[in-house]
């Protein structure tokens, strides 16, 4: 690791204007190291002060600067310039990640080239998205255009699990609109934010075209309420994510929300079993299942349980708990107390219902320090159990038996949440039709899948809106019908 790099990353300053500004107030949070609780770095809390001249900065960059006044062209060349610089900084971004919420080190790596990978596609679409449209008018007038413009100054909230591809997938596509940004990072995982302001900085990104500073929920509110912002993008949970879009409703901000996820694997009587352990056990490798759309619902017919039950628990007790650092390690500790607290009360809930504990269920032996909690399984579940009903955000997998296909994807609904699916069968156009019934923004047949590239978002109280792709770069843009009387 860089270590004065990092430093200066620790210093605790906000990024508003193009320059590196102290905090006006002296609240500050310690950044935790989950895997040893020992303290990484100490951060300050913005206060309204703080985000009243962030917005101030967005705007001015926005209505006056020369961001929005560039071509699309212009704007991806910054866009590359910084995919470039972070995946020379890989590395040290995945070695932030894994001091702040404790992934695996070499998945650190990889969530740098992803967040790279977001810029790098977002000026692609620069030559391929057609941000004037012509079309024939239907009501008078020689020429119509259908002119596709930024929607303004964006506030983008940031959770803590995957901070770096959340602020791509917010800033990517707001900077090749043309719209300005302020982006608030949780005060649990702020310094990816502060290497990507360096970043920026680096680029030469006009002044005020990005602010980034951490902040609490109570200061946040003053970003949503703030009547500059004219969109609100944010990630986090469904509860605060309600709490956004009536503040945005309230004002007719533009929202797009992406929020939480209890999603079902539907294992068909055809799918090989061993294709559905290979699917479902590696995702407790990734930040050990604290990611929306991890598949925590197994659905399976009810003749096929206890074997998909066995061959479940039976892998999950050979994964390695450990030190997230040591490349040996296949999942490490949640990300902070709070989480292992929820994590443990949901697992005494199961127990207390009756439910089947198949693996799993408490702290690993001999990991005394770390927020660590053994890979959870609960067999013969019913889908109204609260493990069942509620996102846990952690290692706890409930099988649910089925008693057909119908019954399945009758379950796999029934849930407030709508975000992924994953349909198991050998046979892809069964996989095809039943994806079509079930009620959720992606569904992946015989693997655990989700694409930025296409785009990622849910149906129900999993949110409004998509990130990624096409379809992310959509709400960045307000569209304008021009008439003109003869050709420009």
């Amino acid at each position: 690791m860089e270590a004065r790099r990092l430093d200066r990353i620790k210093r605790g300053r906000f990024f508003i204007g193009g320059k590196w500004i102290s905090p006006t107030g002296r609240r500050m949070f310690d950044v935790i190291t989950p895997s040893d609780e020992t303290v990484f770095a100490s951060v300050p809390c913005a206060t309204e002060q703080d985000i009243a001249e962030a917005v101030a900065a967005a705007r001015q960059a926005f209505d006056h600067g020369p961001w929005p006044r560039l071509s699309h062209a212009e704007r991806a060349t910054y866009l590359r310039k910084i995919a470039d610089k972070i995946e020379a900084d890989k590395e040290l971004f995945g070695s932030i990640w894994t001091h702040e919420v404790g992934g695996l080190a070499a998945h650190g790596v990889f969530m740098g080239l992803v967040g790279a990978t977001l810029f790098r596609d977002y000026a692609t679409l620069a030559s391929s998205f057609e941000f004037v449209e012509r079309h024939t008018p239907t009501a008078g007038g020689a020429v119509g255009l259908l002119i596709h413009e930024p929607v303004g100054v964006v506030g983008a909230i940031i959770p803590w699990n995957a901070p770096l591809m959340m602020l791509a997938s917010k800033i990517a596509p707001a900077l090749l609109a043309g719209c300005t940004v302020v982006a608030k990072m949780s005060p649990e995982a702020p310094l990816a934010a502060a290497l990507l302001g360096e970043i920026f900085d680096e680029v030469g990104l006009p002044p005020g075209v990005v602010n980034l500073l951490m902040a609490d929920r109570t200061e946040s509110e003053s970003l949503v309420r703030n009547p500059d912002i004219d969109k609100i993008s944010f990630t986090g949970s469904t509860a605060v994510g309600q709490r956004v879009a009536s503040i945005c409703g309230a004002r007719m901000a533009r929202a797009t929300l992406e929020l939480g996820g209890k999603s079902a694997a539907v294992v068909l009587d055809d799918a090989p079993l061993e294709t559905v352990v290979e699917a479902i056990v590696p995702q407790l490798s990734q930040l050990s299942m604290q990611f929306c759309s991890a598949l925590s619902r197994v659905v399976i017919p009810q003749h096929r349980h206890d074997e998909l039950v066995d061959g479940l628990a039976s892998a999950m007790k050979k994964i390695r708990v450990g030190d997230p650092f040591d490349p040996e390690t296949q999942m490490g500790p949640l990300a902070m107390r709070r989480q292992l607290e929820r994590v443990e009360n949901y697992i005494a809930s199961g127990k207390d219902q009756g439910l089947t504990l198949a693996t799993g269920g408490a702290r690993p032996p001999g990991l005394n320090r770390g927020y660590y909690i053994q890979p959870t399984l609960f067999a013969n579940v019913p889908n109204e159990a609260r493990v069942s009903r509620e996102e846990i955000f952690g290692p706890v997998i409930c099988v649910i038996p089925a008693r057909d296909e119908d019954d399945a994807i009758s379950i796999a609904n029934a849930t407030d949440f709508g975000l992924n699916n994953s349909v198991f069968t050998a046979d892809v156009n069964r996989a095809l039709k039943v994806s079509r019934q079930l009620r959720s923004g992606t569904v992946g047949h015989n693997a655990f899948r989700s694409d930025f590239g296409i785009a990622f978002g849910g149906y129900k109280r999993s949110g409004i809106g998509r990130e990624g792709g096409r379809a992310g770069l959509l709400p960045y843009l307000e569209s304008k019908t021009v008439i003109l009387n003869e050709e420009p």
